[in-house]
């Protein structure tokens, strides 16, 4: 089993969701992150003030899935999520030792 973990824009989050779904990914958690790396942040002006953003909103997608749906995952976050623009995100793929499903009992890749 596989966990990825990638960081994407926030307005991109539908369509990730919808090309998952194509293929067969049926959970996934979101959550709402800030961070930043090539970008370093930003300026902006408010009202005539100008100030430094440091972090940047993303949101972090979290899936579990089988090893053999691991690459088709990446590649669909991939080609979704991206704008050929600075700060598109990142994909981080890692060895899922166990799942566990609490309301069954069920393990491994029975509990995805």
């Amino acid at each position: 089993m596989k966990y990825i973990i990638a960081a994407i824009k926030p307005y991109k989050l539908d369509e990730v969701r919808d090309a998952l779904t194509a293929i067969g990914v049926r959970g996934m958690m979101v959550s709402e992150v800030k961070g930043f790396g090539s970008q370093s942040g930003h300026t902006e002006i408010y009202r005539g003030a100008e100030y430094a953003v440091n972090f940047v909103p993303k949101l972090k997608v979290e899936i579990a899935v089988p090893e053999a749906l691991a690459d088709d995952v990446v590649d669909a976050i991939r080609k979704v999520a991206k704008t050929n623009k600075i700060g598109d995100g990142k994909i981080f793929v890692l060895d899922l030792q166990e799942a566990l499903r609490v309301r069954t009992g069920e393990t491994g890749e029975d509990a995805l």
